[in-house]
């Protein structure tokens, strides 16, 4: 583990079960994380992207231990995390923190918002009822909302007032990581900026470390110091955002660039369009995973999986285009 890394991921692999069918089909496992490797830096945005099914929402759960990786190692400031027992493995619950893409999902329905950001105060320390409240009370504050919506329920807010509300409860307890699961997706375009808006002044004031998850690569841009594209649960490209935007190295990552709309249709920009569908996790493609709609595929691609090639000191990618 390098001294720079704050989170450091080694050889993190998550699967799930698949239920036995009616008609006597087998459960199986199957692998939606696979040897990922990863290092997130102290006060860092490192965004997330690639398209549904890739494993995103499981690699933040599987950094949190909220889906038990089969294999590999989580890193949380020097500490191994996947080893901790349950007394500490809840302590360090304090310490990160999960913004999911749809807050009303997430937001009990039976309880105001009072109770709802209250509620990790309540179970986590001992905070007198007048102290609870005036705690409650500056997190609303710095969400942006008053303390006229102390009453209210989930039922009441705007998707906007609802993710300020799920951003108040995840930073009730001072954490130092916030995984951020889609958390503008649901949310209408000029809400989206102010969220945005809201969160890199919440990083700024709490020295906070962001993995944020998105399809949306506007944003993503916007946000990130860094950026790892995932595909078929392995990440293909990390690179610092503006080396992402700028020369792409991996035909997936261009592909995906080359997929946003641009407000200018005369841009001159190459359109790639790529072919068939995202393979099954449960059978993934031998060799690269991509060459099956990768139209620069060549035959070592078919039956060889390409190593890790620096493009630059914080740029690589997984390509044999690039051996």
């Amino acid at each position: 583990m390098t001294s720079a890394a704050y989170i450091h991921i080694k050889e993190l692999c998550a699967e799930y079960v698949t239920p036995s069918g009616l008609f006597g089909q087998h459960a199986q496992r199957v692998r939606v994380l696979d040897q990922v490797n990863l290092e997130i830096k102290r006060g860092e945005t490192l965004g997330v992207v690639g398209e549904s099914g890739c494993g995103k929402t499981t690699l933040g759960r599987a950094i949190l231990r909220l889906h038990a990786p089969a294999v590999g190692q989580v890193w949380f400031d020097g500490q191994d995390i996947i080893t901790l027992d349950k007394t500490s493995l809840r302590r360090q619950r304090r310490e990160m923190q999960l913004v999911f893409q749809n807050p009303f999902s997430s937001l009990n329905p039976r309880l105001n918002v009072l109770d709802l950001i209250a509620e990790p105060l309540r179970t986590h320390t001992r905070y007198k009822k007048v102290e609870l409240n005036q705690r409650v009370e500056n997190l609303l504050n710095e969400v942006g909302l008053s303390a006229e919506f102390l009453r209210r329920h989930a039922h009441q807010l705007s998707g906007g007032q609802a993710q300020r509300v799920a951003l108040a409860r995840a930073l009730a307890l001072n954490p130092k990581f916030l995984v951020l699961d889609e958390p503008t997706s649901a949310l209408d375009v000029s809400v989206q900026a102010q969220i945005v808006n809201l969160l890199l002044q919440l990083q700024r004031c709490h020295h906070l470390t962001y993995l944020f998850i998105s399809h949306d690569l506007g944003v993503v841009q916007h946000i990130s110091n860094r950026i790892a594209v995932m595909y078929l649960g392995q990440i293909v490209e990390l690179a610092p955002s503006e080396a992402i935007f700028q020369a792409p190295r991996h035909p997936y990552t261009q592909a995906l660039l080359a997929s946003t709309p641009l407000p200018n249709p005369d841009s001159g920009r190459t359109r790639i369009i790529l072919e068939g569908t995202v393979p099954s996790p449960a059978n993934p493609p031998a060799g690269c995973r991509f060459h099956t709609r990768c139209a620069a595929a060549m035959e070592i691609c078919r039956r060889q999986a390409p190593l890790v090639h620096p493009v630059s000191a914080e740029h690589w990618a997984t390509c044999h285009l690039l051996g």
